[in-house]
């Protein structure tokens, strides 16, 4: 048993590094000034929005203060775009400009590009692993979120 625990210890921290590593590379093929934070959070908008301040931090795991400044940020670049709640006075809603959609379009096009180019240099085995393995990520990402 012991040696199961240690190994599944090794092999989360290899994993741990390749994603880093990957999230990292692929940040820098977009080739944006744009934050991770910032990406991520006008990506949430996008897909789940219009939303509030609040249900941004939650979605994103950050303080609602967090929330308000990044949508503060996104808001100053123009990539999103408030409007009253009405069902809440006190509060607003948040959903993607057109240019916010265009600027996430665009970045997705370079990273699937780029991650396209990589796949075609791998023998089939590989890229079929990394198809099982994709599918296993998007399992655990989804049982965490309905937790």
């Amino acid at each position: 048993m012991a040696t199961n625990v240690q190994s599944h210890a090794e092999l989360a921290s290899r994993l741990r590094l390749a994603i880093a590593r990957t999230a990292r590379r692929l940040r820098q093929e977009a080739g944006t000034d744009l934050s991770a934070a910032l990406t991520a959070a006008l990506a949430t908008v996008e897909q789940r929005g219009p939303l509030t301040p609040s249900e941004l931090a939650a979605a994103e795991r950050v303080k609602r203060p967090t929330a308000t400044r990044i949508l503060a940020r996104l808001e100053e670049l123009d990539l999103v775009e408030r409007t009253d709640d009405p069902s809440d006075g006190r509060s607003s809603l948040v959903a993607s400009s057109a240019e916010g959609r265009a600027l996430l379009r665009r970045l997705r096009k370079r990273k699937n590009a780029y991650l396209a180019r990589r796949l075609r240099e791998l023998p089939a085995a590989d890229v079929e692993a990394l198809e099982r393995a994709t599918e296993v990520l998007e399992r655990l990402l989804e049982s965490e979120r309905r937790a």
